[in-house]
Formats: C-alpha cells, sequence, structure tokens
C-alpha cells in the first residue's frame, strides 16, 4: 500500500512480521485508553442529561486528548508525505464537529475510530501469528558432541559437520543427516506431512521436525540460520510483501479516488452555501461533508486483497506448500491445465525390482543371486536395487570380484569362479547371448511399461529382472481432484520411453503422455497447452526441469525440503513428496481469488451505500466511522476464512 490509503491499513497489510527475531508484534491501540475514552464519553453524555451542556465538553475533550495522539502522529506523517488518508480525514472531521460545537460527534469519531484500530490490529495478529509459531518450533538449544565432549550448546553456535545428539521427543535444532540411530520423525512443520518420516543413517533431517522414540546422532549440513525452516520463514515473509496484480490495480484505483472524494467533500459543503448565502446551510452541508470524507476513505478496500494474500500464504505455509508470492498465489487460481514431469513426481524416483522372469534350466532365485553377486560393489541405483531385493527374499550373496562397469550397457564381474554380466538388450547382443526366449521376455517386460535388465552367467543368458519407478499410490486420487476442483486437461510430460509414459498415463488417469521429450520439447508442448487449454502449472523436480517450469503460468516442485535450488527457483514449492498438496495448492489459490473479489464487492457496496447516505444527510459522523470501521472488519474477517482452507 502507498499513497493510496490509509497508513493504519498500510500497518496491518504490510507490516514485515517481526518473526524471524522471535519478537511479538504490539498491538497499535492498546485496550485501556479505548476503555478510559468510552467512560469518558458516558460521563459527559450523563452530565448533558442532567442539564450541564457546557460542562459537559470538558469529559468530552479528555475523551479526544486520550485517544488522539496515535492517529495525530499518522496523519502528521501522511501529511508530510501529501498523502490523504483515514487519519487525516478523521482529524478533519474531528476538528470540524468541534467547530460546529457537536463535541459529543468529535469525541464519538476518536473512540470508534481506535475501536476499530485495536480490533483490526488484534484480527490480523492471527495471521501473522501462525508464521511466528513457526519460528517457536526450532529449538534455541543443542546437545552436540565435540572432541568426545557431550555438552548443550545455542543452537545458533553449531558448525556445519558438528554432531548432535538428538534425544527422544526432542525438536531437532539444525538440518543434518543421520549418521547413527533409527527414529520416526515428524516433519509436519517443514514439509506438512501428516505421518512421521522413518530416519537411518543416510537420511536427511530438518530444523524444527521432532523425534520419535529412540535417539538419532545426525552431522550438521546447516547453521540453524540456514535451515530449511528458516529459509522457509524468510521466503514466506518475503512473499506476504509481495503485491499481486489485483492488488496494485486497487492501489492505482485508490490512488486516484481519494483526492476525487476530498474535491467532492470541499464542493458538498460550500456550494449550497454560496448558492443560498446562508451561514445555517454552510453548517448543515458542511456536517454532511464531514461525514462523507470518513466514511468514503478506501481503507476496506485497499485491505481487502493484502490480508486475503497475507491468510493464504500463511495457511499454505503451515501445510508444507511455499507459494513464492501473491502474484504466483493469484496465478494458481486461474490454472485451467496441469502438466506433470514422470520421474520424482508421480511416481517414487526410486528403481525397484517388480519381477525376475529366468529362462532355460534357471530358476529366478538363481538369477537375482548372480546378479546381486555381480552388483554387490556397486553404487548404481540399479545396483542397489537388485541387491535390496536380494537381502528381502533372504538370499545370501556373495560379493561377486573383478568388478568392471560397461558405461551404456551394464556391468560384468566374476562369481562363484565363473564370468557374469547384466546389462541391456545391446549388451548381450554384442556377447551372442540373445536367444530367442530370453528375447520374448525382454519384449514382455517392455511392454509392460518396465525396463529390462538382463543377466547372464558363464556364458549363458539366465532371464530378465524387471525394474520399475513405482507410481505413487495417491497419484490417481490427485487427478481425480484436481478435475473435481476445475482442472480441464491433466498431461504428462516426460524424457522416458514411449511404453513407460503409457503406463503412467493409465495408471494415473492422464488425458494425454508425450515420451522422449527433451528440455526443449517440453517447453514447446507448456506453450502449445497454454493456447489450447488457458493457464498452466508446471509439476517437475525443481532442477531438471527448469525450462518447463519457468515457461509455465506456475512452476511448481514437487518435494523441495532440502533442496536449496528447488526452494528458490520454483514459484511454489511442495516441501514433501505428497502429491495431494497440489489440487490443496490449486483450491487455495481459487478460494484466494474468489475472497478477493467478495471483498471487493463488499467494500465497494457498503462505500457506495453509506456515501450516498451520508451526501444525503442520512448519516452522522459516528456512523460514517462505524461504517469505515465494519466494512475494514468485514473484509478481514472474510479473509482470514482461508486461514481453515484444507
Amino acid at each position: 500500500m502507498n499513497d493510496a490509503c490509509c497508513s493504519s491499513c498500510e500497518t496491518h497489510a504490510h507490516q514485515e512480521t517481526a518473526a524471524a527475531a522471535g519478537a511479538v508484534t504490539r498491538p497499535a491501540e492498546r485496550t485501556w485508553p479505548v476503555l478510559i475514552a468510552g467512560g469518558l464519553i458516558g460521563v459527559g453524555a450523563l452530565t448533558a442529561w442532567l442539564g450541564h451542556p457546557g460542562l459537559a465538553i470538558l469529559p468530552y475533550v479528555a475523551s479526544i486528548a486520550s485517544s488522539i495522539a496515535t492517529p495525530a502522529r499518522r496523519a502528521w506523517r501522511s501529511m508530510r508525505a501529501r498523502v490523504l488518508d483515514i487519519n487525516v480525514l478523521m482529524l478533519i472531521a474531528v476538528a470540524g464537529a468541534a467547530v460546529l460545537g457537536d463535541w459529543i460527534e468529535a469525541a464519538s469519531v476518536v473512540w470508534l475510530f481506535g475501536i476499530a484500530q485495536w480490533l483490526e490490529t488484534r484480527s490480523m495478529e492471527r495471521a501473522r501469528r501462525a508464521i511466528r509459531s513457526l519460528v517457536a518450533m526450532s529449538p534455541s538449544v543443542a546437545f552436540v558432541r565435540r572432541d568426545g565432549i557431550e555438552r548443550e550448546i545455542a543452537a545458533a553456535d553449531v558448525l556445519v559437520g558438528d554432531v548432535v545428539i538428538i534425544r527422544p521427543g526432542e525438536r531437532i535444532a539444525v538440518d543434518g543427516m543421520v549418521i547413527a540411530g533409527e527414529s520416526a520423525v515428524n516433519q509436519a512443520p517443514v514439509t506438512g506431512e501428516s505421518w512421521p518420516a522413518d530416519k537411518r543413517p543416510g537420511f536427511e533431517v530438518f530444523a524444527g521436525s521432532i523425534n520419535g522414540a529412540s535417539a538419532l546422532e545426525i552431522e550438521a549440513t546447516r547453521l540453524a540460520s540456514d535451515s530449511t525452516l528458516a529459509r522457509i520463514i524468510h521466503l514466506v515473509e518475503h512473499a506476504q510483501t509481495q503485491r499481486a496484480p489485483v492488488q496494485t490495480f486497487v492501489d492505482r484505483f485508490a490512488r486516484y479516488y481519494t483526492p476525487a472524494v476530498v474535491v467532492l467533500a470541499v464542493l458538498i459543503a460550500t456550494v449550497p452555501a454560496l448558492v443560498t448565502g446562508s451561514m445555517a446551510v454552510f453548517s448543515l452541508w458542511s456536517y454532511r461533508a464531514l461525514a462523507l470524507l470518513v466514511v468514503a476513505c478506501p481503507c476496506a478496500l485497499v485491505i481487502s486483497t493484502p490480508v486475503s494474500i497475507v491468510s493464504a500464504l500463511t495457511a499454505a505455509a503451515r501445510a508444507g506448500v511455499l507459494i513464492k508470492g501473491g502474484s504466483h498465489l493469484e496465478r494458481l487460481g486461474g490454472v485451467r491445465c496441469v502438466a506433470f514431469d514422470k520421474t520424482g513426481t508421480l511416481t517414487q524416483g526410486r528403481v525397484t525390482v517388480a519381477d525376475v522372469v529366468a529362462v532355460g534350466a534357471s530358476t529366478a532365485q538363481g538369477v537375482l543371486s548372480v546378479a546381486a553377486a555381480l552388483e554387490s560393489r556397486s553404487e548404481h541405483p540399479i545396483g542397489r536395487a537388485i541387491v535390496d531385493r536380494a537381502r528381502t527374499d533372504g538370499l545370501t550373496v556373495a560379493p561377486g570380484t573383478q568388478f568392471r562397469s560397461l558405461p551404456g550397457r551394464g556391468a560384468e564381474a566374476t562369481v562363484e569362479s565363473a564370468p557374469a554380466i547384466v546389462g541391456n538388450h545391446r549388451l548381450f547382443e554384442e556377447r551372442q547371448l540373445c536367444t530367442p526366449s530370453l528375447h520374448a521376455r525382454v519384449e514382455a517386460v517392455e511392454g509392460s511399461g518396465a525396463t529390462p535388465v538382463l543377466v547372464g552367467h558363464d556364458g549363458v543368458s539366465l532371464g530378465v529382472i524387471s525394474l520399475t519407478d513405482q507410481m505413487r499410490d495417491e497419484g490417481r486420487q490427485a487427478v481425480a481432484d484436481l478435475r473435481d476442483g476445475g482442472i480441464t486437461r491433466v498431461v504428462l510430460l516426460t524424457g522416458d520411453v514411449a511404453a513407460h509414459a503409457a503406463v503412467v498415463r493409465d495408471g494415473i488417469g492422464l488425458d494425454e503422455a508425450h515420451a522422449g521429450l527433451l528440455p526443449g520439447d517440453k517447453v514447446d508442448h507448456v506453450a502449445r497447452l497454454r493456447r489450447e487449454y488457458g493457464p498452466i502449472a508446471m509439476v517437475g523436480d525443481g532442477v531438471n526441469d527448469a525450462p518447463a517450469l519457468a515457461a509455465a503460468d506456475v512452476g511448481i516442485a514437487m518435494g523441495a525440503a532440502g533442496t536449496d535450488v528447488a526452494i528458490e527457483t520454483a514459484d511454489v514449492a511442495l516441501m514433501s513428496d505428497d502429491l495431494g498438496k497440489l489440487p490443496y495448492a490449486l483450491r487455495l489459490g481459487r478460494a484466494t481469488l474468489n475472497n478477493i473479489h467478495l471483498n471487493l464487492g463488499l467494500a465497494i457496496g457498503m462505500k457506495l451505500a453509506f456515501v450516498a447516505l451520508a451526501a444525503a444527510g442520512l448519516a452522522t459522523l459516528w456512523m460514517a466511522v462505524l461504517a469505515d470501521t465494519g466494512a475494514s472488519l468485514v473484509v478481514t474477517a472474510n479473509s482470514l476464512r482461508l486461514l481453515r482452507v484444507k
């Protein structure tokens, strides 16, 4: 908000939250001055009723004095900045009522204005309190082992590489990697996940999350000030200061609207008196002009958008959805098409063994045993998947020797004193190990949408291991929720082969799938989809799909917790791998747009109605303040409903 409207609105709508410093925002208007001012007005009214109107002026003046300081300071700052805001208009109204001898009106205007500020501040505190609560989730101390000595230090003093001991039930002080222990950790403050995540050595943990029933030892990977949670808080605070397009429009409108109202009020006060030459007429129309000034201030109009934006961004952050600003939130509300990357988005991004098929005289167990022995020294994801499956099946694997990687084809080693190979179809063709039965098995695996890995031993083909990247369980429900939320087209854009893309398309219920795409091809498809279906959101991992994410109206990164690039580059970051967060984000965007439009309608409708009443002389000064206060509180209360969007 700028010179468009009231500095009080500006304070509430754009005040940067003090969460990062742990400060508590102090309400602009205290309770006791409001109560005292109201009591003094009551004393004055009683004194006048008892027949002492002259004496009644004293408590009225005292009431004004007890409430006028804050709006007077704000009015002075506004006038120095050449701005006409609600504080200036209110002071004009008070001075005018005093000159006209209507002291109870003058006192009532200041008192009601004080009540409005107090109520509005209390309402806005709800939106800011949720972000401040995130800070409280990070402990101020950590239990660290240095040089073999364990001691408690301030979390801010933990260095990268320190070993931090997390006892059962404690909050984790810094981001780190588990080096000892296994436990279930509640990551809801960071990712919004409803279920605890199992953690063991090699797994990442985040500051602010809560350890379960077992102790963990972690190696700190970030300073406390640079933790994932701290960066989320910083980015949400920054996002809350960013204007949405509709908010910028309202600001421009109010910039011209307020001076126009002042000119209209001057004309209302002076023209009838000049025409009639009567002081009585001047007094009557001056009072109406004062009421018009107060009621016409566009405070409710200007505050209607930022309060909605702040509430929605706060609700999203609590749910593990990081939206980078009001403009992105507004565009979310207009999305009509969603495009997905496959690996790590609609699938888990983790290779697993789906099936083991033997050929000839070999057995599935024999195929898996040879492959696991060969891959036992490999760090490749395919090798790890094969070894994990062998362990799950209870096989005893004797590591192979003389392991050698064959880039682009597979690997070979000596297993049980005989040469063994694991690789693709091309490798087996080169080694002349491909048989008709093996070829048929390979085609069957590829037809199912899986990736075949062929296994041979001692010059003989043993069989095929079927690898797959499993689809997320919640994928089909998420797509259904997207359609229920108004999305007209859901598309897959992937660099994978057509067979795999078709399996995902049919399994999750997408409208279309495009495979074998390079990054530039994805950008072209995003442009086409926008032309055909309207605003589009691209959902990917935030790194590999960067061009397509940037080309879309809204780029959404999946599973961004702990991923610096994803958090910094995406318009929207889903902190967990839960696809259910995507329909929520789009639903929140639509709810925010609807909320803003309703707020604008309420603010403009109420203003127009009371402007007409004020010009017609049917609205008193205290009614004008009540109308302005009521409009502001109505739009604020309506905006706060966004905190409850599920």
